[in-house]
């Protein structure tokens, strides 16, 4: 069983969400922020998560509040702006560190697995984009450029 399965990050309550009930679905985890340029990419995720959601595609966003301090907000105000603004609907975890002393597992483990431009580690900005086969295995690494419409036939393939 993949090491991405083992991981157990907090929702939005802060309860366990374990990564074991994901197996067999591929997933897509995004950095994410409320006040960034890259923010309008909330409008794509949601298209893409209500276009394969039945199929077996999850999204999870990571609010973090590293970049620019742009994610200022309590969890509570994260998720009405999400809902609000977006209509977002797939889950926003809990407010996490994705660099640093105080990096969550997940970033740890999806850093480790994948690295950015020019062997990079460390996540560049918001809406880093890590997307997972069905066996927990991470298959690519996307830029915050990288819009998600331009992800679609990648997430299509691994869900045959």
């Amino acid at each position: 069983m993949s090491e991405f399965y083992s991981l157990t990050p907090k929702d939005k309550s802060g309860n366990p969400y374990p990564f074991s009930q994901l197996e067999g679905k591929v997933v897509l985890i995004v950095n994410v922020a409320s006040k960034c340029g890259f923010t309008p990419q909330y409008d794509g995720l949601e298209e893409l998560y209500k276009k394969y959601k039945d199929q077996g595609l999850v999204i999870l966003g990571f609010p973090c509040n590293q970049f620019g301090h742009q994610e200022p907000g309590t969890q509570e105000e994260i998720q009405e702006f999400c809902r609000l603004n977006y209509g977002v609907t797939f889950p926003i975890m809990q407010k996490i560190d994705v660099n640093g002393d105080n990096e969550d597992p997940v970033y740890r483990y999806l850093k480790s697995q994948k690295a950015g431009m020019f062997g990079l580690t460390r996540i560049k900005w918001n809406f880093e984009k890590f997307l997972i086969d069905k066996k927990g295995n991470v298959i690519e690494r996307f830029s915050s450029l990288t819009k998600p419409v331009s992800l679609d036939s990648k997430i299509a393939e691994l869900l045959k």
